[in-house]
């Protein structure tokens, strides 16, 4: 898997995914910690509202841009959103008002939703070979897991000398360095710095969208992005108060427990590509996922209703973070077999859209649940097995994977 890195565009694109991605665990937890300095016990709302703002951006802002950006240079793109980010970030600290979180996080996350299926469409022009873009999906993969394990170690160590105020700090150096090594790294190669290089109509901004719901393979990833949904918004939005006011926890408490999350998504991330160049089919592997998270997540309610306590949270997050990740990881994969090569920017747009429009349920509704964490753990559990039970009977099983050429 790590001899992609030898591929001197990837691995300054990799370093560049890296740093940001630690940058905005960081955010993550600090702005956890901020909303419940503001809100007190409702902190899970204003959380809830603050991501589902965040997923109205991807949802809006991601198709938006990869129709009307067809003819603007990646490296301008890409470089242009990490400066958005990165002041975005340096605003936070002096955030005193609710109201103004939603602002910032609206401005910030419109941002990365112009960044990052620019950066998933480059990768299989800097890495045309199926074996090197099925292993840079897995270090891709990996990258957003370091968001979900090292940045909250990162915090928690901080959170030991300092406030998390400074913890905006470290968000914004990873933005500007993200920056600087997306400028070198697509500065050699004019043929990966545009999106298209063909003259003609810009297609419509649902384009991608069309391509993903004719093709019955990616109906059934479309509703996996439900059970990763419903998974990935209880850690986030309700970890602060089952910490806080469940556990007895105190800020340090809340990034570690954040980090069991991203430990089982990174192991997972780690021995799935071993995996994949085994099976025929990612059909089984994806479903396993699914059904792991659901389960997970009815054995965690169970555990929270029979007080638990730090055990059911520590094994709970970690299952969530292997089985999220076992959906996610092999996602790119197929999104690049399923569509020719002209229309993979739309369809990678489409899906980190679509993907997105479904936490625009889990964020605000895990969020005006998650005073009643018993509740709220249940409600996603019933929201994953629905959706798993759905792209089972959805994707065929006869149905091979790769038609694009």
């Amino acid at each position: 898997m790590w001899s992609v890195l030898r591929a001197p565009r990837f691995r300054l694109l990799f370093a560049a995914q890296v740093v940001a991605l630690v940058g905005t665990g960081l955010l993550t937890v600090a702005l956890g910690l901020l909303a419940y300095d503001l809100a007190g016990t409702d902190a899970g709302v204003v959380l809830g509202v603050a991501l589902a703002v965040k997923m109205v951006a991807y949802v809006v802002v991601a198709p938006v841009m990869s129709a009307v950006a067809q003819r603007v240079p990646r490296r301008t793109l890409m470089v242009g959103a990490d400066v958005v980010r990165g002041a975005v970030a340096a605003a936070l600290p002096f955030v005193d008002q609710v109201w103004q979180i939603y602002v910032l996080i609206a401005v910030l996350q419109s941002a990365s939703a112009t960044f990052t299926p620019a950066f998933q469409a480059v990768i299989p022009v800097v890495l045309p070979d199926d074996r090197d873009y099925t292993r840079a999906l897995s270090l891709s993969r990996l990258a957003y897991d370091l968001e979900s394990v090292l940045s909250p170690v990162l915090a928690a160590a901080a959170l030991l000398v300092t406030s998390y105020h400074s913890l905006f700090v470290g968000t914004l150096v990873g933005f500007v360095a993200s920056a600087l090594l997306v400028w070198r790294g697509l500065s050699t190669d004019r043929g990966a710095l545009r999106i298209a290089d063909t003259a003609g109509p810009r297609p419509p901004v649902t384009s991608g969208a069309r391509l993903m719901l004719t093709d019955p393979v990616l109906r059934g990833l479309l509703w996996l992005n439900g059970v990763v949904a419903a998974a990935t918004a209880l850690v986030l939005v309700a970890t602060v108060g089952i910490v806080r006011d469940t556990l007895g926890g105190g800020e340090t408490a809340v990034a570690l427990a954040l980090a069991c999350f991203g430990l089982g998504s990174m192991v997972v991330a780690l021995t799935l590509p071993r995996v994949l160049d085994r099976v025929e089919s990612v059909r089984p592997v994806v479903l396993a996922g699914a059904v792991a998270a659901s389960l997970g997540l009815a054995l965690t309610a169970i555990g929270v209703a029979v007080g638990g306590g730090w055990v059911v949270l520590v094994i709970g997050w970690t299952v969530l973070g292997a089985a999220t990740s076992a959906i996610s990881t092999p996602a790119g994969r197929l999104l690049r077999d399923r569509t020719a090569e002209a229309d993979r920017p739309l369809v990678f747009a489409a899906q980190f859209s679509l993907s997105h429009a479904c936490f625009l349920v889990t964020y605000p509704l895990t969020g005006v649940l998650a005073a009643t964490p018993v509740v709220a753990v249940a409600t996603a559990a019933l929201l994953a097995t629905l959706s798993a039970a759905v792209a089972a009977r959805t994707w065929p099983r006869t149905m091979a994977e790769p038609v694009a050429v």
